[in-house]
C-alpha cells in the first residue's frame, strides 16, 4: 500500500497524464456539439499540457516545488483556446497547493485538486455548468471527502478517476446543446483523460507516447518592451529585465525598484518575473536583481539618444533591437487564409497571428505579437470565442496597454475595424468597437463530419450545412442553396450589405455565380465578395 508519493512519481503522474491525452486528442476533438470539421479541444489542451511538458524537461532534480513552478508555467505559457487557458488555471492551482511540499498524501492530493478548480473557477468571468470546470469541480469535491477516510494512494486515485467519468457522463444533462449533440462535453473528457493517465503511472502502468513523434514546441518568450522616446525627461534608461528567481516574489522587487525610478511595471508568475523602469541607474537596477535570481533577458534602452544600448559585462545573451518610433494605435488580429490576412492588412492591422477554428493561438503567440508592436495602445481581435481567453491572458501577462475586442467572428472583426476612429481616445474606441459587434450577423457554410440531429434537421456525414450564431440552420447536398437558405435567414427589413468571404476549395466563378443569384434575390441589398482563403469553411457570410 502506498500513503505517499515523492517527486518522482508526482513527476511521472503528469508525463502519463500528458500521454494519455496526445494519444487520445482525436478522440476528443470529434465530440463537438456541432458536427463541424475543426473541432480542436483536444488538440488544444494537448498543446498546452505538452508546453508544460517541455518546461518540465529542463528541471533535473526531483523537486515537487520546481516541478509544479515548471508545470504551471509551461501550462500558461503555452495554453490554447478556452479549454487550454481553463486546463492552465487547474495545473496552477494544482502546483500552489503542492508547493513547499516533499512528498504528497491522499489529504494532500485532494487539496491539489481543490486548488486546481478553485484557479480555474477564479479565471473564468462566467463560468458554465456541464464544462471541464464542473468535471474537476465535482471531482475535487469527491476527492476532499474521500480522503478523509482512505489514505492508499492507488485506491484513491482509482475511485477519484471513476467519480470524474461520473461526472462527465452527467454533463449531457447539465448542457443542453450536449445532449442534443448526443456528446459528453469535450474538455472534461480531455480532464478524465489526465486523472486516468495519473492513475495509470501510479499503479506501475504509466502511459507512453503512441508515436515517437513530439508536438512541435515554440520556445517559450515572456519579454516584451514599451519603446518610449521622450526628452528632457527625470530618468533617461527604460531598463527591462525578466528575473527567474525562487528567493523574492514580484511584490518584493517592485519595493526595492521603487527606489530606482518610474514608469514602474512589474508582473510575475511561478518563479518569473518581468520588470519594466525608468531609471538613471541600470546597471545597479540590475545588479540588485541579481542578487535574487540569474537575468533571462535585459534590455536597456537610451531614450534621450533613441538608441538601445547593453550594459557591458551584465549579461551575454543580451539583445539589441532597432528604436522604432512608438504609434498611438495598432492591431493585432487572427485569420486562416490568405485573403482573410491581405483584407487585414488593408485595415492597417499590424500583426496577422495565423490561426483560428483549426489551430486557436496560444498565449505565447499573442505575447510575441505584442513584443513586436511599438505602440501606446494595442487592440487585439481574436475572431474566435474560443481565442479570447487566451488574448486575455496575454493581455494580464503584458505590461503594455492592450485591449481585447471579443469578436467572435471574421465579420465582428471587420465591423470593429470600421467602428475605429484614429481621432477618438482608447477608451472610446473600445466602447466603438465593441458596440459595433452588435450591428452584423454573421453565419458559415461547412460540411458535417457525422451524423446527428440539431434543431429539427437531421444531418448525414457529409452534408454541406448552415451555422448562424451558433444555430443550425440549414443542410443539404449542395454548397450553394444551404448558403442561399442562410442568407436568407440572416437577412431581414433593415439588411443594406450581404459580405461573403469565399473559402479556399471555392472557385472565383463559382463564388460570382451565387453572388449574382444573392443580386437578383436581395434586389436593393449590395452583396459584396471577397477572397478569404480560408480551410474547411465554404462561405463565411456577414448581413449588416
Amino acid at each position: 500500500m502506498t500513503e505517499y508519493i515523492k517527486a518522482k512519481a508526482f513527476r511521472e503522474m503528469f508525463v502519463s497524464g500528458a500521454n494519455n491525452l496526445q494519444n487520445s486528442k482525436d478522440l476528443v476533438d470529434k465530440l463537438n456539439v456541432f458536427p463541424v470539421p475543426d473541432g480542436d479541444t483536444g488538440t488544444n489542451m494537448s498543446l498546452t499540457i505538452s508546453y508544460a511538458m517541455k518546461e518540465l524537461e529542463k528541471v533535473g532534480e526531483d523537486d515537487i516545488t520546481k516541478i509544479a513552478k515548471a508545470l504551471s508555467k509551461g501550462s500558461l505559457m503555452g495554453a490554447r483556446g478556452n479549454s487550454g487557458v481553463i486546463l492552465s488555471q487547474i495545473i496552477r492551482g494544482i502546483g500552489k497547493s503542492v508547493e513547499g511540499k516533499d512528498k504528497l498524501s491522499t489529504v494532500d492530493l485532494a487539496k491539489a485538486l481543490k486548488g486546481g478548480s478553485d484557479t480555474a473557477y477564479k479565471a473564468v468571468i462566467k463560468p458554465v455548468e456541464g464544462t471541464i470546470l464542473t468535471v474537476i469541480r465535482e471531482t475535487a469535491e469527491y476527492a476532499v471527502k474521500l480522503a478523509k477516510r482512505e489514505n492508499n494512494i492507488e485506491k484513491f486515485l482509482g475511485k477519484v478517476v471513476r467519480e470524474a467519468n461520473v461526472s462527465l457522463e452527467n454533463t449531457p444533462n447539465l448542457l443542453k446543446n450536449l445532449k442534443d449533440a448526443g456528446v459528453v462535453d469535450s474538455g472534461g473528457k480531455g480532464l478524465t483523460l489526465i486523472l486516468e493517465g495519473f492513475y495509470l503511472a501510479i499503479v506501475g502502468k504509466p502511459v507512453v507516447p503512441a508515436t515517437a513523434e513530439k508536438a512541435e514546441l515554440k520556445n517559450v518568450s515572456l519579454s516584451s518592451a514599451d519603446n518610449t522616446s521622450t526628452e528632457d525627461i527625470k530618468f533617461g534608461y527604460c531598463t527591462e529585465f525578466i528575473l527567474e528567481s525562487d528567493k523574492i516574489d514580484d511584490a518584493g522587487i517592485r519595493d526595492i525598484m521603487l527606489g530606482y525610478g518610474d514608469s514602474l511595471a512589474v508582473v510575475g508568475d511561478e518563479g518569473v518575473i518581468k520588470v519594466h523602469v525608468h531609471t538613471n541607474e541600470p546597471g545597479n537596477v540590475l545588479q540588485e536583481a541579481l542578487k535574487y535570481g540569474q537575468l533571462l533577458t535585459i534590455k536597456i534602452e537610451n531614450m534621450r539618444m533613441q538608441h538601445e544600448n547593453i550594459l557591458e559585462g551584465v549579461a551575454e545573451n543580451a539583445e539589441y533591437e532597432e528604436p522604432v518610433e512608438e504609434k498611438e494605435f495598432a492591431f493585432i488580429s487572427t485569420s486562416m487564409g490568405e485573403g482573410l490576412a491581405s483584407i487585414f492588412k488593408d485595415f492597417g492591422v499590424d500583426h496577422v497571428i495565423e490561426g483560428g477554428q483549426t489551430m486557436n493561438p496560444s498565449t505565447e503567440d499573442f505575447m510575441k505579437a505584442i513584443d513586436k508592436i511599438h505602440s501606446k495602445n494595442i487592440f487585439i481581435l481574436p475572431n474566435n470565442s474560443n481565442i479570447i481567453m487566451a488574448a486575455n491572458q496575454a493581455k494580464e501577462l503584458s505590461d503594455k496597454n492592450i485591449i481585447v475586442i471579443p469578436t467572435k467572428n471574421i465579420p465582428q472583426a471587420v465591423s470593429a475595424l470600421v467602428g475605429f476612429n484614429p481621432e477618438a481616445t482608447a477608451e472610446e474606441n473600445e466602447a466603438n468597437m465593441i458596440e459595433s459587434l452588435s450591428y452584423v450577423k454573421s453565419g458559415q457554410v461547412t460540411f458535417a463530419v457525422r451524423d446527428t440531429v440539431m434543431n429539427g434537421i437531421e444531418i448525414r456525414e457529409g452534408n454541406i450545412i448552415g451555422i448562424a450564431e451558433k444555430e443550425l440552420i440549414a443542410a443539404g447536398d449542395e454548397v450553394d442553396e444551404v448558403t442561399k437558405k442562410l442568407v436568407e435567414k440572416l437577412v431581414d427589413e433593415d439588411s443594406a450589405i450581404i459580405t461573403l468571404f469565399y473559402g479556399e476549395d471555392v472557385t472565383e466563378e463559382q463564388a460570382e455565380e451565387l453572388r449574382g443569384e444573392l443580386e437578383e434575390k436581395f434586389e436593393d441589398i449590395d452583396v459584396e465578395l471577397y477572397y478569404g482563403g480560408q480551410p474547411l469553411y465554404y462561405y463565411l457570410i456577414s448581413v449588416e
